[in-house]
């Protein structure tokens, strides 16, 4: 069997010539090159022994093959061994990374980072990069309040550096601590005195509803009417408050932050149309030495831009020094309040939306310097965030006459004397009787003795028509046309009297003015 095998074998096996001849053809046709991932190169054929070219298929001479040497780990490279591949590696550049350590490499880039931005926080801040400029309204450091307060005089926004606060400002607790030792709380009181009415008296009354005496306070106590704010703007003890915080006072108290009894007050001046009034109290002495107050600088309420911060400080209900922190949030205003002892006409006052309630009234309020730039004075009760404070602009005006109790002038009203309404109101049959073509117009329902009107022959039922040839369609377009002249302008009016045109001409006069006289009249 293993005959056979060998014979098998040995019939399929060619000669060796031509194996001879199939080597020789190969030897010439085939490449002999080792290709290896070396530096962009292939090794030389002379690094290879022919023998490795040997046919597979020869079985008689073993083809021997040269393993290739080793490769080096890129980028990761050993020295070579030889000196000749030192040589050629010279020629190459690998990127291999240096040895550090990550905890000092962070470390680095944090302090160059840190240095970085500490350099231009510094110079931002020197340079003043984000305080905008010098605008109408400063925000400063209260620490320049604090100083002007201890000289007596306003610091000037012009010369306080500040940042403007993007959030609502952070200086406020400042501010109050630096403001409230001036701040004051003010009340009033007056002499009591029990009714004369014989109700007390009465059996009937007292056995239904008991004896009502006793809750009644006794005649001749003091009793208080008032209270409100105040502040101290001068450190002799000059306070400045609200008329209508005092009015009708027979006894003022005021109690400052750090002694323990209230001062009693002279009212120095006082102004119902400005709303206005000036106190002194006298400070304590101490070992021969007086002591004086603390006290708030007068700022310039016309510097304030709508939407900058304020601060206002009173006792609201009786809560001493409560703090409120809003905007300005309008300039400007008028209103009228009506009161028993007449109207008040507020005029260029500025609007906040910092919380102002009863108790308030002639407390200061605050810009972010620490200065004075308005006193609160009402609120809009059927409103959220609508308070008003009078503008320092109008006390500066004042505050000496008040201090010296000189009388203040009256803004003059230009007025002619006579009462009116208007026609439209009428029905039909009365706009018969006064024989007009159509419902336009004022008609006179009263015309005052002394007056304007009165002297120029104005009477009753006239109805006016023209003011210096243009239409008057309504008393309130009336009385608006006249308090826009000036007092001594002379205007021609139109009017139907009895059913005819005819024209009269009235000069202004100033309602204070007769007013005055008419109560020197009366005295």
């Amino acid at each position: 069997m293993e005959d056979n095998k060998k014979d098998y074998s040995d019939f399929f096996k060619p000669s060796q010539d031509e194996h001879n001849r199939e080597r020789e053809d190969n030897k010439q046709d085939r490449p002999s090159y080792y290709y290896s991932y070396g530096p962009y190169k292939s090794a030389s054929q002379d690094e290879y022994p022919e023998e490795r070219q040997a046919s597979a298929y020869s079985s008689a001479e073993p083809v021997e093959v040269t393993a290739p040497k080793p490769l080096r780990p890129y980028p990761y490279a050993q020295e070579p061994a030889d000196s000749q591949q030192q040589a050629n590696n010279k020629n190459w550049q690998v990127n291999q990374p240096r040895k550090r350590s990550s905890a000092k490499g962070m470390f680095a880039a944090f302090m160059a980072g840190a240095l970085v931005v500490s350099s231009l926080m510094f110079a931002s801040d020197r340079m003043n990069l984000f305080s905008g400029g010098n605008t109408g309204a400063s925000y400063g450091s209260p620490v320049a309040a604090a100083q002007s307060s201890s000289n007596g005089s306003s610091s000037s926004s012009g010369n306080v550096a500040a940042a403007y606060d993007i959030s609502r400002p952070g200086s406020v607790s400042a501010i109050v601590q630096q403001s409230s030792p001036a701040v004051v709380k003010i009340e009033s009181y007056v002499t009591t005195k029990r009714s004369s009415s014989s109700l007390y008296n009465d059996p009937f009354y007292r056995y239904f509803f008991g004896d009502q005496s006793e809750q009644q306070p006794k005649a001749g106590t003091k009793q208080q009417s008032g209270m409100g704010t105040g502040f101290i703007f001068e450190k002799s003890g000059y306070i400045i408050t609200n008329q209508h915080v005092i009015e009708g006072a027979e006894e003022i108290q005021v109690t400052v932050e750090g002694y323990e009894k209230p001062f009693t007050a002279k009212l120095l001046g006082n102004s119902f149309d400005l709303d206005l009034a000036v106190l002194k109290i006298e400070p304590a002495t101490e070992n021969g030495t007086t002591k004086d107050f603390s006290i708030l600088p007068i700022g310039d309420s016309s510097s304030m831009q709508i939407g900058d911060w304020v601060v206002a400080i009173g006792n609201p209900y009786g809560f001493e020094h409560t703090v409120t922190v809003g905007v300005l949030s309008a300039k400007e205003r008028e209103i009228s309040i009506q009161e028993t002892s007449g109207t008040r006409n507020y005029k260029h006052l500025l609007q906040t939306d910092a919380s102002i309630n009863p108790g308030n009234s002639g407390g200061p309020l605050l810009n972010m310097n620490g200065e004075v730039v308005g006193i609160n004075t009402a609120v809009n009760a059927e409103a959220q965030g609508i308070g008003f404070a009078i503008p320092t602009s109008t006390i500066s005006e004042v505050i000496d006459s008040l201090k010296n109790n000189v009388e203040i002038p009256k803004e003059p009203i230009p007025f002619i004397g006579a009462t009116l309404a208007n026609v439209a109101d009428l029905d039909a049959q009365s706009v018969k009787e006064l024989q007009l073509d159509k419902a336009e117009g004022a008609y006179v329902q009263d015309v005052v003795i002394g007056t304007p009107a009165f002297k120029s022959g104005l009477k009753k039922y006239d109805v006016v028509t023209t003011m210096d040839g243009a239409a008057v369609t309504n008393s309130s377009d009336m009385v608006a046309k006249i308090q826009a002249k000036k007092v001594g302008d002379k205007i021609s009016f139109g009017i139907i009297r009895d059913g005819k045109a005819m024209t009269i001409e009235i000069t202004l006069a100033d309602k204070n003015e007769y007013l005055k006289q008419q109560q020197q009249q009366q005295q």
